[in-house]
């Protein structure tokens, strides 16, 4: 494996293949682990399912297209902003700013790039959503920092990874915005408890360099607390299709993701080097059970 290759790279083999320059801005906008925009990408597609305006593919695939363009912005932003923490964490000091391989300037002149394609995606929505969309840059913009200043980062990233949700409600409907808050709070609980999950993998570099973090909060009560936040989560996303609609059957939908769930935190090991990164992956599928979810309830 090419040293260079970051070990939880989903795409090492492809990655590898490429010349120096773009393996490096590939690897800083994290297009060798797709995990991430389909978190991201997900709750904006629960957002338009479930607005009821049917499968509006056009609107999914440009979600999609800005889930990725976004998703590596805020990746290389982050990368900028975290370099001299990035290189005290062994899993972390190969990223291309840290290692000194890509310099500040050109990941800036990236960032960019990858901006003006979020741009033509945001062009896309109607006006309100634009202004949506907008007002999660300050959240962006204040999340490396959260790990500096509270235990609790992956409540930050709760809000940041879950905005596409809001977005994609009101490209489609301006209503029913008790629904929608109820589903966007369980998202962003969602989202601290597969956070928690991946934090799991840096415990002991994060305890040396000062980084806080969820995981070092609970310490030995990480799979409760996993467990309380997906809890929650389920919970509140009842009571959002509860407002939406009040129909027992509707919650039946919510079945298959809950069932996922619990088994994440049925077969969480924190004690295994694997097995955290293979359960905060699997959330790409908790994703799609809910996004199936929000398809039957707006559309049945």
């Amino acid at each position: 494996m090419n040293e260079q290759v970051v070990p939880d790279s989903e795409h090492r083999g492809l990655v590898a293949r490429l010349p120096q320059l773009p393996r490096d801005l590939a690897q800083l906008a994290r297009f060798d682990r797709p995990i991430g925009w389909w978190l991201l990408f997900w709750p904006g597609a629960w957002g338009i399912w479930l607005a009821g305006a049917g499968p509006q593919w056009t609107l999914i695939g440009w979600f999609l297209l800005g889930s990725i363009a976004m998703r590596g912005a805020g990746c290389v932003y982050n990368d900028i902003v975290d370099a001299d923490l990035d290189r005290k964490v062994a899993r972390t000091a190969s990223r291309p700013v840290a290692s000194g391989r890509v310099s500040r300037k050109l990941a800036w002149a990236w960032l960019l790039a990858l901006c003006a394609v979020g741009l033509v995606v945001l062009l896309q929505l109607r006006w309100v959503a634009q202004i949506v969309a907008v007002a999660s840059l300050a959240l962006v913009a204040a999340y490396p920092f959260m790990k500096r200043i509270t235990w609790w980062p992956q409540a930050w990233l709760g809000m940041v990874f879950t905005w596409a949700l809001p977005v994609g409600w009101i490209a489609l409907r301006s209503d029913n915005w008790d629904a929608l808050l109820s589903l966007y709070a369980g998202a962003a609980l969602w989202v601290i408890g597969y956070d928690t999950i991946y934090a799991l993998q840096d415990r002991e570099d994060d305890a040396l360099v000062g980084i806080k973090s969820s995981a070092l909060r609970l310490g030995g009560r990480v799979t409760s607390g996993v467990a309380v936040f997906y809890a929650a989560a389920l919970g509140l996303w009842a009571l959002g299709f509860w407002l939406y609609r009040e129909d027992v059957v509707a919650l039946l939908t919510l079945l298959p993701v809950g069932l996922h769930l619990a088994w994440q935190v049925a077969t969480l090991d924190p004690a295994d080097p694997d097995n955290p990164l293979a359960r905060f992956r699997s959330n790409r599928w908790a994703g799609a059970l809910m996004a199936a979810a929000c398809f039957i309830v707006g559309n049945a």
